[in-house]
């Protein structure tokens, strides 16, 4: 007969726990009453209320068995069978009441096996309803099998008592090989997930993280399923082994299997119609709905799946929304946004606040003989319609690539670039600075518009919103020096000279010179990339001059801003002391730890204190995050400081210099304000647009107009705050 028995009524809701697994002492329930969320005064049935039971068509195995507490009204129990030792807390005659539903409390036409019911429960056509924990004031209603099995792991990387690793599930991040697989469990953040999948090379590292995991989950067996207080759950299929936490709403699911769904009153999770997800954690404030399918996957907080979208192998970060699209083998840092149905995005580590178009097909195209491949991509991460790209690639942050099928692997080094494929020319394309000298609006709008879209209340893990901090601002002093050794190269080119008989030191020096030389020619020099594309065609960096221009400008005005928020959060400081205080080393390598930026340093040390046993469970590495996000800001200060001074090309800045600075952070900004200003005012210009309107009054009324726009008032207010800022400052030297 296979896998099916023939069980003895008797045996009905009894024995969840194997005799085998269960501790010298114990019954099969002494797990379940260590979870109740307070204790009852639980007692027998009176004969009057069996009567009443009986007479409603509900039948029971062993009346002693099913327990009550006052008050109990028995009339709102119909036709209703139950098995095992059931629990039913208060039971009066209420109703309960959800947007326009509602349901009174009590239990009809159901099967309880072996479960406990909180205060006021209404639990109506729930055929198949074993081994759970119901919190008070909680909707059951249709739903065809919802139980718990001895071994429930709620989606938690764990194995229990008596079960094989076979059995443990693991989720394959970056690459289709499973060879950066993570554990997931509970809570697991970003960054966890980035530690364990990236620092692949130490094995002991691996050993300690998995130890971690398993420890910190209990591996007896007989824990019940539970469902959080003020719950809604109505119209399902198969609910099945799954932890849901209070006030979450789940209507017309099909089926929802070893999950844990985070869920409270102030983060409530959704989860609707057409949806199967199975091996799973689910953040607080989630939504899910219209057909997605997950399987083996994490969700962060407050974030959406929506319209048929597949989320398959992945760690979806926090505040992410995904529709009718599908997501394999990937590890994507918070704020990502996939919208279409022809996307396609697998074996990637995506660094967050990105945007994937329609049509983009990323690590389709395999070029090896295995599935091994991978994309790695940079914060701002944007291919546009109907981009494919080879595996492996990998872009640095804020890169947008024009539509596209990129024939080769790709290394672009340049942050904030525009890259094109001229397959016309036979040549790659790139515009370095892109968005800051075609595309303010965009650009300034989207630090604003992360942090606005940043609703959790659950903020776990801390993150860095702004298009300009140190990693970007390595970026950029990486640029610079790639964009003076290829100017020098050119130069010598155009000579008829060799490049090759010439030190690095002596290019890039001839390069500054050709890049910030006022003359007419310099923009006419074909400057070439190196080392970007897997192919013997040219890459031609365009517009080289302005680049370099807008990359110094940027890198200036990420360090005065910076610097302006050390002098505001210490009144008292001049010119001198925070020289003094903010003097050091240069950080040069940083890290995004699951959208938190960390030197390079701490992450090593924090490797050194999990292998060492200084840090033993997750909650300490989730501390020392918090300990970083608390240092984040002065070493952000600091890092601005040796940013300034190595643009600057001095080791000391005079009161004098300081000045100057100042007064160049002032130009900056208000060129950040005019390009907002301009870069939207393109949209309401554009003819083309106005083709569709009957007049310039419906165009206003349906688009409005750049003077009035929400974002350009704010920047321009933005801009006088800080105009008034620098003056203020300029009397602390």
């Amino acid at each position: 007969m296979g896998h099916l028995k023939v069980v003895p009524i008797e045996q009905f809701g009894r024995q969840f726990v194997p005799s085998e697994q269960l501790p010298s002492g114990k019954d099969e329930y002494y797990l379940r009453n260590e979870q109740l969320p307070k204790l009852m005064a639980w007692r027998h049935l009176r004969a009057s209320e069996i009567e009443t039971l009986v007479k409603n068509a509900n039948t029971c195995l062993d009346w002693d068995s099913f327990l009550v507490a006052d008050p109990f009204c028995p009339s709102l129990i119909k036709n209703s069978d139950f098995f095992g030792l059931v629990r039913i807390a208060r039971l009066e005659p209420v109703v309960l009441e959800y947007h326009d539903l509602q349901v009174p409390v009590g239990i009809t036409n159901s099967v309880i096996v072996s479960c406990d019911l909180g205060e006021n429960v209404a639990v109506h056509d729930v055929r198949y309803l074993a081994h759970y924990i119901i919190g008070d004031n909680v909707m059951l209603l249709n739903i065809d099998e919802m139980h718990t099995s001895n071994y429930a792991k709620f989606g938690n990387g764990i194995i229990k008592d008596g079960e094989s690793e076979s059995m443990r599930i693991w989720i394959n991040l970056v690459n289709e090989t499973g060879t950066r697989a993570v554990m997931p469990f509970d809570r697991m953040l970003p960054a966890d997930a980035y530690l364990w999948a990236r620092y692949r090379d130490c094995e002991k590292l691996l050993k300690e993280l998995q130890e971690i995991t398993q420890r910190q989950f209990d591996s007896r067996r007989g824990y019940y399923g539970t469902v959080g207080e003020a719950c809604v759950i109505k119209n399902n299929q198969i609910i099945k082994d799954v932890k849901i936490g209070p006030a979450c709403y789940i209507k017309g699911a099909n089926k929802l299997k070893n999950l844990t769904i985070n869920s409270s009153e102030e983060e409530p999770t959704q989860i609707g119609e057409g949806v199967e997800m199975v091996n799973g954690i689910i953040g607080f404030g989630c939504h899910i709905f219209y057909g997605c399918k997950a399987v083996r996957f994490i969700m962060g907080n407050n974030s959406k799946l929506k319209y048929g979208a597949r989320l398959i192998h992945s760690y979806l970060g926090d505040n992410s929304t995904v529709s009718c699209c599908e997501l394999l083998n990937n590890l994507i840092f918070p704020a990502h946004e996939q919208h279409h149905n022809n996307s396609f995005l697998t074996a990637a580590l995506v660094l967050g606040q990105s945007n994937l178009a329609a049509g983009t097909t990323i690590g389709s195209n395999h070029n090896s003989r295995a599935n091994d491949g991978e994309v790695h991509a940079g914060r701002g991460f944007w291919p546009g319609l109907c981009v494919t790209l080879k595996h492996s690639s990998r872009f640095a942050s804020f890169t947008l690539l024009v539509k596209g099928d990129y024939p080769s692997e790709l290394d672009i080094r340049l942050p904030f670039s525009l890259v094109n494929d001229d397959r016309a020319n036979d040549r790659l394309l790139l515009i370095p600075a892109y968005w800051w000298t075609y595309n303010m609006y965009a650009l300034a709008r989207n630090t604003w518009k992360f942090a606005t879209r940043d609703r959790r209340k659950t903020k776990a893990q801390r993150i860095e919103f702004d298009c300009l901090a140190p990693d970007t601002a390595e970026e950029i002093l990486t640029a610079l020096e790639l964009l003076e050794l290829w100017a020098g190269k050119a130069k010598l080119r155009a000579e008829g000279k060799s490049p090759n008989d010439v030190s690095e030191t002596a290019l890039a020096a001839l390069g500054r010179s050709v890049l910030v030389d006022a003359g007419e020619h310099g923009d006419d020099l074909e400057v070439l990339g190196e080392s970007m594309e897997r192919s013997d065609r040219p890459v031609v960096i365009l517009k080289t001059r302005g680049a370099y221009r807008a990359y110094r400008e940027m890198l200036h005005y990420y360090a005065a801003k910076n610097l302006l928020a050390y002098m505001q959060s210490k009144p008292n400081a001049t010119l001198s002391t925070m020289l003094a205080d903010l003097s050091g080393p240069h950080q040069r390598n940083w890290v995004n730890f699951g959208g938190q930026l960390v030197p390079a340093p701490d992450a090593d040390r924090l490797i050194e204190d999990i292998k060492s046993h200084k840090l033993k469970t997750w909650a300490d590495i989730h501390d020392r995050y918090a300990e970083w996000w608390r240092a984040y800001p002065r070493q952000k200060q600091t890092h601005a400081l040796a940013c300034l001074c190595e643009l600057l090309g001095t080791e000391h800045i005079e009161a004098k210099a300081w000045n100057a600075i100042l007064d160049e952070a002032v130009r900056i900004q208000e060129y950040v304000c005019d390009q907002v200003y301009r870069t939207r005012k393109k949209d309401y210009d554009n003819p083309f647009r106005k083709v569709v309107f009957r007049n310039v009054e419906e165009m206003k009324a349906v688009m409005g107009t750049a003077e009035t726009n929400d974002f350009v008032q704010q920047v321009q207010e933005e801009t006088a705050a800080f105009r008034e800022q620098i003056m203020s400052l300029k009397q602390r030297t």
